[in-house]
């Protein structure tokens, strides 16, 4: 740790590592940063992310905010350490899974878990990946799981990279079905029909006709995990890609996808530009909507005609 501390870690960083220096003085023994963190994740599980402050978490604490500052000092380093906190570590039945595939299965699980159980982690802005004791200890199960595999490290990193992705979509969603449940006193079911009613009544066959068919196949009224299916899919396509890779074929690397035109983006003209087209084009859908409802309403008069004519 010494060469990395060389580096000038970050403040939250360095905390979650346990390698910032501690504060000189400090308002006695009740107060310490994990005393604070651990504060701030209750409040976070109660009332969410956005009720955490400084002085919030002082409050709660007894303390004044300023006292807070001396061991935690910006409200973003709480954030992270908040992050780190919740996100725990990977349980030793992921390593005992069984083989690549088991393993990296019971990774997703306890990860959709984790955002079950605390669901405001899933507010957090993602700014790349946090390099912190737990984080890394999850890319480490990960990995673990492909070490037996002809795969290489980029192509491990790509595959658990994938995984955790999946598990934070279905955390994202089933929370959100679970806040629902809460606030409107609804249970699975009962959402599943509210949302295929508001499909149904907003969503038109001239407008959108692959989703219209989808709605009238009952599509959206399936009771079965589309991410758990999209997963099983991926790793489908994983367990032929280890096979290859077994036999020496591996799939070129594939660049960061880029913003379009990035190089001329700080353009003045170009930035006028591409505003006028984005409202041009809202213009357009606009335009369109009412195209829709005039069609409509000429079939319905039609067909009164016709009925009784």
């Amino acid at each position: 740790m010494t060469e990395d501390l060389e580096l000038e870690l970050p403040r939250g960083i360095a905390l979650a590592w346990g390698v910032a220096a501690n504060p000189q003085r400090g308002p006695k023994r009740e107060m310490s940063v994990e005393r604070i963190v651990d504060a701030a994740v209750e409040i976070a599980d109660a009332d969410g992310l956005g009720a955490v402050s400084m002085a919030a978490v002082a409050a709660r604490m007894g303390f004044t905010p300023m006292s807070l500052y001396r061991y935690v000092s910006a409200k973003e380093d709480l954030v992270l350490l908040m992050q780190e906190e919740a996100t725990g570590t990977p349980s030793d039945a992921v390593g005992d899974a069984g083989d690549w595939r088991e393993q990296l299965e019971a990774l997703y699980r306890e990860q959709v878990q984790n955002h079950l159980v605390h669901p405001w982690v899933l507010d957090i802005p993602i700014s790349g990946v946090p390099v912190t004791p737990n984080m890394a200890a999850w890319m480490d199960a990960g990995l673990a799981a492909l070490a037996g595999t002809q795969l290489t490290h980029e192509e491990r990193l790509a595959v658990m990279l994938f995984v955790s992705g999946s598990a934070r979509w279905a955390g994202s969603i089933l929370a959100g079905y679970a806040r629902l449940a809460r606030e409107q006193g609804l249970d699975g079911p009962a959402i599943t029909r509210t949302e295929d009613a508001m499909f149904r009544a907003l969503i038109t066959g001239d407008a959108y006709p692959h989703l219209r068919a989808a709605i009238d196949a009952g599509a959206f009224l399936d009771d079965s995990d589309p991410f758990a299916f999209a997963l099983q899919r991926g790793l489908d396509g994983i367990a032929d890609y280890i096979a290859a890779a077994a036999e020496g074929r591996h799939a070129p690397g594939i660049p960061w996808t880029q913003p379009d035109d990035a190089d001329i983006a700080d353009d003045k003209r170009f930035r006028e530009a591409r505003k006028a087209v984005r409202e041009a084009e809202k213009v357009l859908r606009a335009a369109r909507k009412v195209e829709r409802q005039a069609a409509r309403e000429a079939r319905d008069r039609r067909a009164k005609q016709t009925a009784a004519g």
